[in-house]
């Protein structure tokens, strides 16, 4: 039993219960794996038959490394053990068992292409829209179903789901799901979530395999129980419920997927199912230092819902979290690259040592551009380089198009997309055709009327005129009004708005961080042609993807914050700090979503070992318009002690009349400057952000029409401050210096000023 020497008492306590119910809390980095994994070798060396535990994991990988700890610990006995993700078990089960609910033994398990192949058969058959009854949003609807055990036949008689479907236009969403369902049992097929739906079925139905399995699992335990749907609650406690040695292993205060299903009080109600429950809770975080520990904390402490503890690390203090402002997405990005590069230079430290941690995809351009110009090598995990994904493509293939019709590839990408009835078969003859005649693809279709039949020549000809309108307009246009038009006329935008899919509504958003992008290059001082072709020749350098990076290769991390779970790094950049950004705008309804998004941020938080920095733009461009951005409000609740502000960047010009310290007023609150006691007292002190400015009495926005540089003027939410320059084109925009947060730029149709003098 050597293995119980390395355990603190806390931990050294949860691997000696093992029997009866039993739950884990374990705070972010407080070796809940060794935990688990010791727990199971700490049975076998009891003489529990390894047979006879079943370990479910939430990822093959997580699975993995336990099983080598196990053996490690208690030798080959280990590999008798049932251990993998929740899926991969049941689906080990129902192998043996699918006769009894009427499928073959050698069933087919579904992926999602296949999922959505089904449904748009059945979607094309019933000659439904397709638009309306969007494939995403569809399978998205039935997977939801399944992991609350409600069957096709259900679905159509809850009167709530009904009424639902029917208030949106989508009343035949049920006989779909009914189709798919026939459809999948015909073909012998389950897919993804048919796999825990299934398995709930046949212990229902079948009490025999029921005994059966909850006699061969004596002991049971569940990895990141916060994160289990009711579908899985329910066939764990089914497993359970003869023995009752289960033990659940989790942290509320990581609960961040709720959008697949997860419930939080799966875990917050435990108890309620095991009145006999004991409980332990691993505090002592190994991972990060004090100060991150203290941050972490300070923010998960504003959740109402949460199971209480309190997570402490006895590493050093460590560095203070530092906050960077910039004052836009393109600068934040810059400044997070400039910070890495000296970092690393002061340090030596490697490129891996750092992650970069974002909200939305989206994010990653103006973080990608930022190290690219700089050189520093990165990799997105969890998701493609900003510039390769498919509605990205399809954008600048258009693009491409436009300034070079001989560009086939380009042009075999878009010529369908979105979709105006040009087939392979027709393509293909194009082709033939260009090869026999010795010209270019573009050549043939430009003179359909000599080259190609009738009927091939009218569905080519839109698309012709169309790319050769591009040519025409773009000619005199900067770079976003060009792109702008393009993106509207051809077709791209309409189709992704109408998607309202998750994945639609993301691919949308990712198509106007494309334009945001260009309208930043169309107003940088520092070029003088702004063209679309000169981007173009930009993105050309950016698009170059490195397929040589192997897996530990020595590269900056970029990835969402749900991407970034499980792991760690010793310097974490979270970026995007943002009101309706981080909180998400969509998060602001509830507080059970917002309390998520704050989960999102602790997990975000506690990712960092010994180094961590918070960053926030004061403006970002959003369809083409720059908007004023106000700091998180995830902010404001982190205790001041433990923070360093860095407000330096982009300097405003000096000789400003208003210009006081390049801090602003939220750096220069009494929290910042007074010296603090070495231990954090347990009220929370003052926060480190600056109060909104109160508007003067009887404030009124005034005519600015005639606004000129120079004029004194008041704003609801910037305070006093004076214009330092105009420009009418295209819209009249005024460029003020504010007192208080700095230099910001505002469409005079809707900044509402009231002019002083």
């Amino acid at each position: 039993m050597d293995y119980l020497k390395g355990l603190n008492p806390s931990q050294r306590d949860a691997v000696l219960q093992t029997e009866g119910p039993v739950m884990i809390i374990a705070g972010a980095g407080s070796g809940k794996t060794r935990v688990i994994t010791y727990r199971v070798a700490h049975l076998i060396s009891k003489g529990v038959d390894s047979f006879n535990i079943l370990v479910l994991t939430f990822t093959n990988k997580a699975a993995r490394e336990m099983r080598e700890r196990i053996m490690h610990a208690a030798g080959p006995e280990a590999k008798n053990i049932w251990m993998g993700t929740f899926h991969s078990v049941f689906a080990k089960i129902l192998r043996v068992e699918a006769d009894k609910i009427g499928y073959p033994n050698n069933f087919t398990i579904y992926d999602t292409d296949d999922s959505k192949s089904v449904l748009r058969a059945i979607v094309k058959e019933m000659n439904l829209d397709d638009k309306l009854y969007n494939i995403n949003f569809v399978l998205n609807r039935i997977s939801a179903s399944k992991n609350n055990l409600i069957s096709a036949q259900e679905y159509q008689q809850n009167e709530a789901i009904q009424a639902d479907d029917h208030s949106s236009g989508r009343g035949l969403l049920g006989k779909i799901f009914e189709a798919y369902t026939n459809r999948c049992f015909r073909a012998g097929a389950m897919d993804f979530d048919d796999l825990l739906y299934k398995t709930n079925e046949l212990l229902k139905l079948h009490p025999d395999v029921l005994y059966k399995y909850q006699n061969k699992f004596k002991y049971l335990m569940v990895d990141e129980y916060q994160d289990t749907n009711f579908s899985q609650y329910l066939i764990v406690k089914k497993l359970a419920s003869i023995n009752e040695n289960i033990c659940v292993v989790g942290d509320d205060a990581q609960s961040i997927y709720a959008f697949r299903g997860a419930n939080i009080q799966n875990i917050l109600n435990f108890e309620k199912d095991y009145p006999d429950l004991k409980v332990f809770k691993l505090e002592q975080n190994y991972r990060s230092t004090q100060n991150i520990v203290n941050v972490a904390n300070s923010i998960i402490s504003n959740n109402k819902e949460q199971l209480k503890k309190n997570v402490f690390s006895e590493k050093d203090q460590g560095d203070k979290i530092k906050i960077v402002r910039a004052f836009s997405d393109n600068e934040e990005g810059k400044v997070t690259a400039e910070s890495i590069m000296q970092e690393r230079a002061n340090k030596s430290m490697k490129w891996k040592d750092f992650a970069i941690l974002y909200r939305t995809n989206a994010q990653s351009r103006s973080m990608e551009e930022g190290l690219r110009k700089l050189n520093i090598p990165y990799k997105i995990y969890g998701g493609l380089s900003f510039y390769q994904r498919k509605e990205i493509k399809d954008l600048i293939a258009y693009f491409r198009l436009t300034f070079n019709p001989s560009d086939e590839e380009a042009l075999k990408r878009v010529i369908n997309y979105p979709k105006r009835g040009i087939g392979d078969t027709s393509l293909d003859r194009i082709i033939i055709t260009a090869g026999e005649k010795d010209k270019s693809v573009w050549e043939i279709m430009s003179d359909g009327q000599t080259y190609l039949d009738g009927r091939i020549n009218s569905v080519i000809y839109p698309f012709v005129t169309m790319i050769q309108s591009f040519q025409v307009i773009t000619k005199n246009l900067n770079a976003y009004d060009a792109a702008l038009h393009i993106a509207q006329h051809c077709g791209i935008l309409k189709d992704l708005y109408e998607d309202k899919s998750v994945e639609g509504l993301n691919r949308y958003e990712n198509i106007q961080e494309l334009l945001n992008g260009i309208k930043e290059f169309s107003e940088r001082e520092d070029i003088e042609e702004k063209g679309l072709d000169v981007f173009m020749q930009d993105i050309a350098l950016l698009t170059n993807d490195d397929n040589d990076k192997k897996k530990d290769a020595d590269t900056v991390s970029l990835m969402t914050i749900h991407s970034s779970k499980g792991l760690e790094f010793p310097h974490v950049y979270v970026v995007g700090l943002e009101e309706n950004l981080f909180p998400s705008q969509m998060s602001l309804n509830s507080r059970s979503d917002l309390e998520e998004e704050r989960r999102l941020f602790y997990v975000a938080v506690t990712r960092a070992e010994s180094k961590l920095t918070i960053s926030y733009a004061t403006s970002r461009f959003k369809f083409g318009t720059l908007i004023n951005c106000e700091p998180s409000r995830f902010l404001d609740e982190i205790d001041a002690q433990y923070l360093e502000l860095d407000f330096t960047a982009k300097k405003q010009p000096t000789g400003n009349p208003f210009f006081d310290d390049e801090r602003s007023a939220w750096a220069s609150k009494d929290t910042f400057s007074k010296p603090k006691p070495a231990i954090a007292p347990k009220v929370k002190t003052t926060s480190i952000l600056a109060k909104a400015h109160v508007p003067s009495a009887g404030f009124a926005p005034s005519d600015t029409s005639n606004l000129q540089v120079g004029m004194e003027v008041e704003h609801e939410r910037f305070g006093f401050g004076k214009v330092v320059s105009m420009e009418t084109k295209p819209d009249v925009k005024a460029t003020i210096f504010f007192k208080e947060v700095g230099q910001k730029q505002l469409l005079l149709k809707f900044a509402k000023l009231r002019i002083v003098g």
